[in-house]
């Protein structure tokens, strides 16, 4: 078995040639992979007391995959369905190592074989008309990123959009003359095409006017206070923030994890609020 390969031809090949020109998955995606690598490559360093760069395939095998994946959940506190995700992507690395050298297909077989964990799938709420109406009622326009958060809240509300698509979300995506719609790039590059309601046109075209310079610059539609484009958390800390606000006049929110995902899955996400209008 020709295992005392270095692990690192393997990883490089992974990411330049597989993962990018034969498969052409997504930047998101590929950092996903990135990370879960890394940490493996973390984890059997210190067990082997090898730096990463000295690592053989030798060295891994599928009770050391186990170990990590207790080492996720145990350790760095991950849940299950992250650990599901992390051995999702192991595979997929293990299954490329195999074709690429057929001496070694046993032993990755072997953790390709390692069973996902069952997860208990949550519910996920949704939020009522007026509950949204109150999380959009609560932002301050005079407040330094009011305009802002109140754009992205009623564009999330409108679209339905993943977090992603809106951190990824830049101008040129944005028709904001009749008829008013919007391209969203979600989960393996799919395009498609959302109206959107003219108060929402309104309040991004409020935003865009009231951008400093340095913000005005960049391609990305929501950024954050630095000019930047805004990041996943941020979004889930805008949401939080402000339902957390309207729950003192909306006490029904006070009962519920309001999250991003609460808001795209709305039933009535389709239908503008009544009496709701665009902050000028």
């Amino acid at each position: 078995m020709n295992a005392t390969q270095c692990i690192a031809r393997f990883v490089q090949q992974f990411f330049r040639q597989y993962l990018t020109a034969q498969r052409g998955l997504s930047h998101n995606t590929i950092l996903s992979y990135r990370d879960t690598l890394k940490l493996l490559l973390q984890f059997v360093a210190r067990q082997t007391a090898k730096p990463p760069d000295k690592l053989t395939l030798e060295d891994f095998d599928a009770n050391l995959v186990l170990a990590f994946l207790d080492h996720l959940e145990q350790t760095r506190g991950n849940c299950s369905q992250t650990r599901n995700n992390r051995l999702a992507g192991l595979r997929t690395f293990f299954r490329y190592v195999a074709g690429q050298e057929p001496t070694v297909m046993e032993r990755c077989k072997r953790i390709c074989d390692i069973p996902l964990k069952r997860t208990q799938h949550t519910t996920i709420e949704y939020l009522e008309n007026e509950e949204v109406c109150a999380i959009l009622e609560s932002v301050d326009p005079n407040s330094p990123n009011g305009l802002r958060d109140y754009a992205l809240l009623l564009f999330l509300y409108n679209t339905g959009a993943r977090v992603q698509e809106a951190v990824d979300l830049e101008r040129t995506d944005l028709r904001l003359e009749p008829p008013f719609q919007v391209k969203l790039t979600g989960k393996g590059r799919k395009e498609r095409l959302c109206p959107l309601w003219p108060e929402t046109v309104s309040a991004l075209e409020t935003y865009f006017r009231h951008r400093d310079a340095q913000a005005s610059s960049m391609p990305s539609v929501f950024v954050n206070a630095r000019g930047e484009p805004i990041t996943r958390f941020g979004i889930r800390y805008i949401v939080r923030q402000y339902a957390a606000k309207a729950g003192k006049t909306c006490p029904s929110l006070k009962s519920k994890k309001v999250t991003p995902h609460s808001v795209r899955h709305n039933p009535e996400s389709l239908i503008m609020p009544s009496g709701l209008s665009a902050t000028s």
